[in-house]
């Protein structure tokens, strides 16, 4: 039968990662690379005997996935971020897909968001997917994206039914903190492609991504949430311009 490591990069993570864990029982090993947290996480994480840590210095996403990759032991990796969690259905669908005889390489998961616990309908995210599932000497992360890094599949992708839980909006300053966050890894990625900041940067990019999210995919219909989604992720656009500017500089 193949074998499942699940693998989980974490940064204070401590309101996350014991959730997660059990979530992950299924699963033949469950390998958590932290970037020196903090807070409680790697000691809750270590209390699990079938969880191995390996702590790790952060310096982008994508550099912390593959080093995850190359600790994993089994044919199928299911990697998974910190604040998403597997419905029954899914961990069901999940093991049928890994025990078939014939399989793609590769699975996206499409995600629901939640806010406050809560599912946002619109605002950008009702057709949000990533890659969860795949097969290890099939897949890679790409060097040339440091945020929302893209996983390169040498082979066939395919797609599960039931959706993945995000929970990533548990309160203003938290998601706002992750946003600036992105922002900071964008501005370094588009430095790295000689990008140079100029006023198109600074005001179109940022007020079309709030009304493309808002209007155009619908955030306006998730009221109050959608404004405040629609906002935060147009915050993330233009704070990375600022940023790029410095290391412009520098």
């Amino acid at each position: 039968m193949p074998k499942i490591s699940a693998l989980i990069i974490t940064l204070n993570e401590a309101n996350n990662i014991g959730f997660l864990i059990e979530n992950l029982s299924f699963a033949d090993e469950i390998i958590v690379v932290d970037s020196y947290s903090e807070d409680k996480t790697v000691s809750i994480a270590e209390s699990y005997p079938n969880v191995k840590v390996f702590l790790k210095q952060f310096t982008d996403f994508t550099t912390q996935r593959n080093f995850a990759l190359e600790k994993a032991n089994h044919e199928w990796i299911l990697f998974m971020d910190a604040d998403e969690r597997l419905t029954d259905p899914l961990i069901a669908e999940i093991q049928a897909t890994v025990n078939q005889n014939s399989t793609a390489d590769a699975y996206y998961f499409y995600r629901k968001f939640m806010f406050k616990g809560k599912p946002l309908h619109f605002s950008g995210w009702q057709t949000d997917k990533n890659i969860r599932l795949f097969k290890r000497n099939k897949a890679t992360y790409t060097s040339q994206r440091l945020v929302h890094e893209v996983l390169k599949v040498e082979g066939e992708v395919s797609y599960l039914k039931h959706k993945l839980i995000h929970y990533s909006y548990s309160s203003y300053a938290s998601y706002k903190s992750k946003m600036i966050n992105y922002a900071q890894l964008k501005a370094k990625e588009l430095h790295q492609k000689g990008v140079k900041p100029n006023a198109f940067h600074y005001f179109i990019k940022p007020t079309y991504k709030f009304l493309y999210d808002f209007i155009i995919r619908g955030g306006f219909l998730d009221g109050k949430k959608g404004i405040i989604i629609c906002y935060l992720n147009a915050l993330s656009v233009y704070k990375r311009y600022p940023y790029l500017k410095q290391l412009s500089k520098q």
